[in-house]
């Protein structure tokens, strides 16, 4: 199949490339390189940069590409920063998708594999977390993920467009092989901004809370390797491609980390001392939030592997190592 991967030059989008392209897919990448890397494109990938707010540049990309799918990947992400400049990600994740979704309805493109979040289902009722829990995100972040969603049903409903939703809270780790390890620019999760500290780009590491009602004080996270996620979108690209109809699907290791584990890990594999500082709680984190992937196991076919936690710092840390600006060599 031809594919086309929406946002294939940043963290998780590059994995999902690589991985397509090494499995027989054609792809080519859409990416306005905010927070991508050319380092992480391919001599045997397509690349168009550009902005997705930019409508006639999107279409005209998808007319020319004959593409049998497209990977939507391109958001703005971080949770707090959207309780604090919500019209920004209003604009880029919403409107940016409605321009996605029109321009593969213009081009006849029938199916998109959505890079959704775990975010939509906000403080959780029960854990793990399975579809049918509750919507009811607390950050704006997740408002807009949900919105997505909606909005991929009508267009559905309406358009016969295809869609596999893919709902995951922390991506983490890189490719096992080493072969991308271009290194998100400007990161704002927790598992790369430890590895700023280790590599000695960043002065300390600021820990949001050790009030929680968990088990040391820190929230706790539900983390999944990115290559276990690269995985699940061939799986589903695949799932689609057969025929099935559209579904959400929750994507977890069904196993919570705390900030404070990954940070004692994180000391331990890298050798850094890796200063913290603990500050005030953010508005909008909820304390613990795991997911089950039951649906996607039984689905897909889908089964995290590299999600542990000693794989998920090791492979980072081995990411930031190679970097040329890493000091932790």
């Amino acid at each position: 199949m031809k594919v086309l991967v929406i946002g294939g030059a940043g963290y998780i989008g590059s994995h999902v490339s690589r991985l397509f392209a090494d499995r027989g897919h054609a792809v080519d990448v859409a990416d306005d390189l905010s927070t991508g890397t050319r380092e992480n494109l391919f001599p045997d990938y397509g690349f168009f940069q550009g902005d997705i707010m930019d409508y006639e540049w999107l279409a005209g990309v998808m007319k020319r590409g004959s593409y049998d799918a497209i990977v939507h990947l391109a958001a703005k992400k971080a949770a707090g920063e959207s309780m604090i400049v919500p019209e920004k990600y209003a604009t880029q994740n919403i409107c940016g998708t409605i321009n996605i979704l029109n321009a593969a309805c213009e081009a006849g493109i029938g199916k998109i594999i959505f890079s959704s979040s775990a975010a939509i289902y906000g403080e959780p009722h029960y854990l793990p977390i399975d579809e049918k829990h509750p919507q009811e995100p607390e950050n704006f972040y997740g408002f807009t993920k949900l919105e997505i969603e909606r909005i991929l049903g009508w267009y559905d409903r309406l358009k016969g467009l295809k869609f596999m939703a893919l709902r995951y809270f922390n991506a983490a780790g890189y490719d096992p092989s080493g072969v991308v390890h271009g290194l998100e620019q400007h990161p704002a999760n927790l598992i790369p901004v430890i590895m700023e500290v280790a590599a000695g780009t960043r002065a300390h590491l600021d820990i949001f809370g050790t009030d929680y009602p968990t088990e040391d004080g820190s929230g706790v996270r539900d983390y999944i390797h990115v290559s276990d996620l690269a995985e699940a979108h061939y799986l589903a690209l695949d799932y689609l491609a057969k025929g099935n109809p559209s579904m959400s699907v929750n994507l977890g290791s069904e196993k919570g980390l705390s900030v404070l584990e990954i940070v004692n890990a994180a000391r331990r594999i890298t050798g850094k001392p890796i200063p913290a500082v603990i500050t005030d709680r953010r508005m909008g984190d909820p304390a613990k939030l795991v997911a089950s992937s039951a649906t996607a196991k039984a689905v897909l076919g889908w089964q995290a592997r590299y999600s542990d936690l000693d794989t998920l710092i090791r492979t980072t840390w081995e990411a930031y190592r190679r970097s040329p600006v890493s000091k932790g060599k």
